[in-house]
């Protein structure tokens, strides 16, 4: 990992990472996907983005107030509603020869006792994960990387970097999604291990697993 003067020396992840939102704020996950069980209102976020440290961990940006994603699905009974907002991340970030996706919102109405991992298989799909069950891509993005080292000499996104323009689009079925390009500036994230970190969007357990290859496409 050292290597020879001259060689490349890491300078972070490009991975999905997930947060959710308290209040005004988001917050780094402390749990998986799988494992999280969000309520009826709660608003959930993911970010692709390179991170040389936990510190800089990029939070999503754009609306997040669960009123207006979940505008357009009531409520019903049996059921809940969970806000996600995803965020491909800047141009700057995208694996060599990707382009992200423009960044949504998606208002999820799953079972009660459903997982995170299930509201994002309702409304982003093709998910895809890798052998240890850790999150690798959503809604197809990025096509092949996972969690992937970044070395210094690969640039990485910059502050002046804005998101690409969003429009509003409805998904069939039991959510409603819609676009958004505002909000939250992206200060650093909470100062937790980088690969806690990247832990935390893993989809944990044997369970997990056995779930994931039935939501790929």
């Amino acid at each position: 990992m050292l290597g020879s003067t001259g060689q490349a020396h890491a300078a972070g992840y490009r991975y999905w990472s997930f947060w959710d939102r308290d209040g005004d704020t988001w917050v780094y996950a402390t749990q998986g996907p799988s494992t999280a069980r969000p309520s009826d209102g709660d608003v959930q976020g993911f970010r692709f983005s390179v991170s040389e440290d936990s510190r800089d961990a990029a939070k999503p940006r754009g609306v997040t107030e669960f009123a207006t994603i979940c505008a357009k699905t009531p409520a019903r009974d049996g059921s809940k509603r969970v806000a996600l907002v995803l965020d491909f991340g800047r141009n700057a970030d995208a694996p060599s020869g990707e382009t992200p996706p423009r960044a949504r919102t998606a208002c999820a109405r799953v079972p009660e006792d459903a997982t995170t991992a299930d509201a994002l298989a309702a409304v982003a799909k093709p998910l895809r994960y890798d052998t240890n069950a850790l999150l690798c891509a959503i809604a197809g993005y990025p096509r092949t990387e996972c969690g992937d080292q970044v070395s210094a000499t690969e640039p990485t996104a910059t502050p002046s970097d804005t998101p690409r323009d969003t429009s509003d689009t409805s998904a069939s079925g039991e959510s409603e999604s819609g676009g958004d390009s505002g909000g939250d500036s992206d200060d650093q994230g909470p100062s937790l291990g980088l690969l806690a970190g990247i832990g935390a969007v893993a989809v944990l357990g044997a369970a997990a697993v056995w779930q994931t290859p039935r939501r790929r496409d």
